[in-house]
């Protein structure tokens, strides 16, 4: 048997709708690694984040965070961390923005935003994971993995605009949602994330399983040898990739559906 390296988007994609692993996402990935095969996570959400839903599967596994600023290891040893550029990060901060658009940061340790906001909470109810207010002028501008802005499709495409003018390529822009605006040191996405991975663990592109849903997860598709994206992907998501296969819903289990059928679980 080919060891292979399963990895896998959390939110749309390996969670359900309450934003929790299913049972029988649980089983199957248990089932892979008693096979041999390797797990990864990917996601935009912080490492403390992710950390939760590896104890509960209970299995060595990767885990690449903040959409690639940062991996570790199954036993939690830091691996690669990428910090936007202090200036450019500085900028971001001070950026002008509608007051209904949430500024976050994502430090190695630690989530800091702007102003308070209970409905940025609601995905992480199932972790605990919290944010600390802290006002714009207060937070720093170093050791930061990734700035996320918070707010409407039309106000984030604004911000959008005037980002991509002050980072041109040192700055990687994406989103997780549509009302999600993540940027990452340049070159730092779950693709160039994963490249890394494989060659640490010696398993090939085209032996990596890949499952997504949103425009951050394009560049990891892109790359794995069997790309998969959900029912539920963002609209663009054939277009950008020109491959892969369409599987099924996040809300019904679809990553352990598909699981089960390619490995005959």
């Amino acid at each position: 048997m080919t060891p292979r390296l399963i990895v896998s988007d959390l939110d749309g994609t390996l969670l359900g709708r309450d934003h929790t692993l299913h049972d029988s996402t649980i089983e199957v990935l248990r089932a892979l690694v008693e096979q041999g095969h390797h797990l990864a996570l990917a996601s935009g959400r912080h490492y403390l984040d992710m950390r939760v839903f590896r104890d509960q599967l209970d299995v060595p596994m990767h885990l690449i965070s903040s959409n690639g600023a940062y991996t570790h290891d199954p036993s939690d040893m830091l691996l690669d961390a990428h910090h936007v550029d202090p200036g450019k990060a500085r900028a971001l901060i001070e950026l002008s923005r509608p007051a209904n658009v949430r500024l976050s940061l994502y430090l190695d340790d630690a989530w800091y935003i702007d102003s308070e906001s209970p409905s940025h909470l609601g995905m992480h109810a199932a972790t605990g994971f919290v944010y600390q207010v802290v006002p714009p002028r207060e937070m720093p501008c170093e050791g930061i993995g990734k700035v996320l802005y918070g707010g409407s499709p039309d106000a984030l495409a604004r911000i959008e605009a005037r980002v991509r003018e002050i980072g041109g390529r040192d700055l990687h822009v994406t989103y997780s949602t549509p009302d999600s605006l993540e940027i990452m040191a340049g070159g730092v996405n779950k693709g160039v994330a994963l490249a890394a991975l494989l060659e640490r663990i010696d398993v090939k592109a085209e032996e990596c399983l890949a499952f997504g849903d949103n425009l951050n997860d394009v560049e990891m598709l892109s790359l794995a040898g069997e790309a998969h994206y959900m029912h539920n992907a963002h609209p663009e998501m054939a277009e950008r990739l020109g491959r892969g296969r369409q599987i099924g819903h996040h809300g019904e289990a679809g990553v352990a559906t598909l699981l089960r059928e390619r490995f005959g679980l």
